[in-house]
């Protein structure tokens, strides 16, 4: 594939994914009241400029495996509902100002609608999976579901360990405990299961799904370190959320505990200091100053070399994973997909 053909075929593919799980999804709300606080602000996230990434993933691992996409389709609009659901109360818990370039839902509509709507899409996503006996019938159903729960249990211990960690202000971390946990927050729900679910759905549960995990858990990681890149140098109005907001939410990201690690004894006490306070509390100058001492250490380019290596096993891994299927535009896309995301800029 010519170098400048991947970006064109990547976004063409997530556009024509994401159109046909958005359709499914609009589909599901219900159109009765409460509407003004609750129905029409539940596709509110899913409408933003998101990439549908996880839903993709789980249509195309269906595609280059020989499925269909309408086999695909409920569970990967539960995915996507899942994933809306985990952004509302993730901006909730970070105290997070903007999400993909305009104003979080607790910031317009207050904390406890938002609450509820975030509630309210998880409520939702059980209808398309419920609606899979139809299609799928009971033994590869409850399999979906199995996948689900185990998707949603990593993710919410995943988030659990970060929001620990910033609650009791760690600052002994390593690059394991991050990968660790970005497996579990991240990794799961973003690449793995929606990968394992679509392989099952494809083969009517004949595949080994255990074959997708280390692609996904590769690709997860250098998906999500080059996303906490973003978050220090993108640009502001393409990224669509806070630059720099992450070290204002204190977040353990590979680049904070990379500095931490690095500097020395001084530098480290005012960093946990800085890290000790609560948000509201901690001034822009001293953004600044994390943000500079990362630069300092050269954090911010070891977490682009972790990520670059990371996408260099995910496409090893691929050809474990996918190798053996005919040539597809669905094979080519994950293919492509892996260093499309560490190289986008937004």
């Amino acid at each position: 594939m010519r170098e400048g053909s991947r970006p064109q075929l990547v976004e063409t593919m997530l556009d024509r994914y994401k159109a046909a799980t958005m359709d499914a999804l609009l589909s599901l709300i219900p159109d009765k009241e409460p509407r003004r606080h609750l129905y029409e602000l539940v596709p509110l996230y899913p409408r933003r400029s998101g990439k549908g990434l996880r839903p993709a993933l789980c249509i195309a691992t269906c595609g280059a495996l020989g499925g269909l996409t309408d086999r695909a389709i409920g569970s990967a609009v539960a995915i996507e509902l899942f994933h809306n659901a985990f952004l509302v109360h993730d901006d909730l818990e970070d105290g997070s100002e903007y999400r993909r370039g305009q104003p979080t839902l607790h910031t317009v509509h207050g904390l406890p609608i938002a609450v509820n709507v975030g509630d309210a899409m998880n409520v939702l996503s059980i209808r398309p999976l419920m609606e899979n006996l139809e299609t799928l019938g009971p033994q590869l159903t409850l399999r979906v579901f199995t996948e689900i729960e185990h998707m949603a249990r990593q993710s919410v211990e995943g988030q659990a360990m970060e929001l620990g960690w910033v609650r009791d202000n760690v600052c002994d971390l390593t690059e394991e405990h991050y990968l660790r946990m970005t497996l579990k927050k991240t990794c799961w729900y973003t690449c793995i299961h929606p990968c394992r679910i679509g392989s099952l759905l494809a083969t009517a549960g004949a595949v080994d799904p255990d074959r997708f995990n280390r692609f996904g858990y590769y690709m997860g990681a250098a998906f999500q370190i080059q996303d906490d890149v973003l978050n220090l140098v993108g640009d502001v109005r393409r990224y669509g959320k806070e630059v720099g907001g992450d070290i204002r939410e204190g977040k353990r990201t590979l680049m904070l505990i990379h500095a931490l690690n690095q500097c020395g004894p001084r530098e480290k006490e005012r960093m946990r200091r800085f890290l000790a306070k609560p948000r509201a509390r901690r001034s822009t100058d001293e953004v600044k100053w994390v943000y500079r001492t990362m630069r300092k250490y050269e954090s911010i380019e070891f977490a682009r070399s972790c990520a670059r290596q990371l996408a260099g096993g995910a496409l090893r891994e691929f050809v474990a994973a996918y190798g053996d299927q005919p040539d597809s535009e669905h094979k080519h896309f994950i293919e492509s997909l892996v260093l499309y995301m560490i190289e986008r800029d937004l």
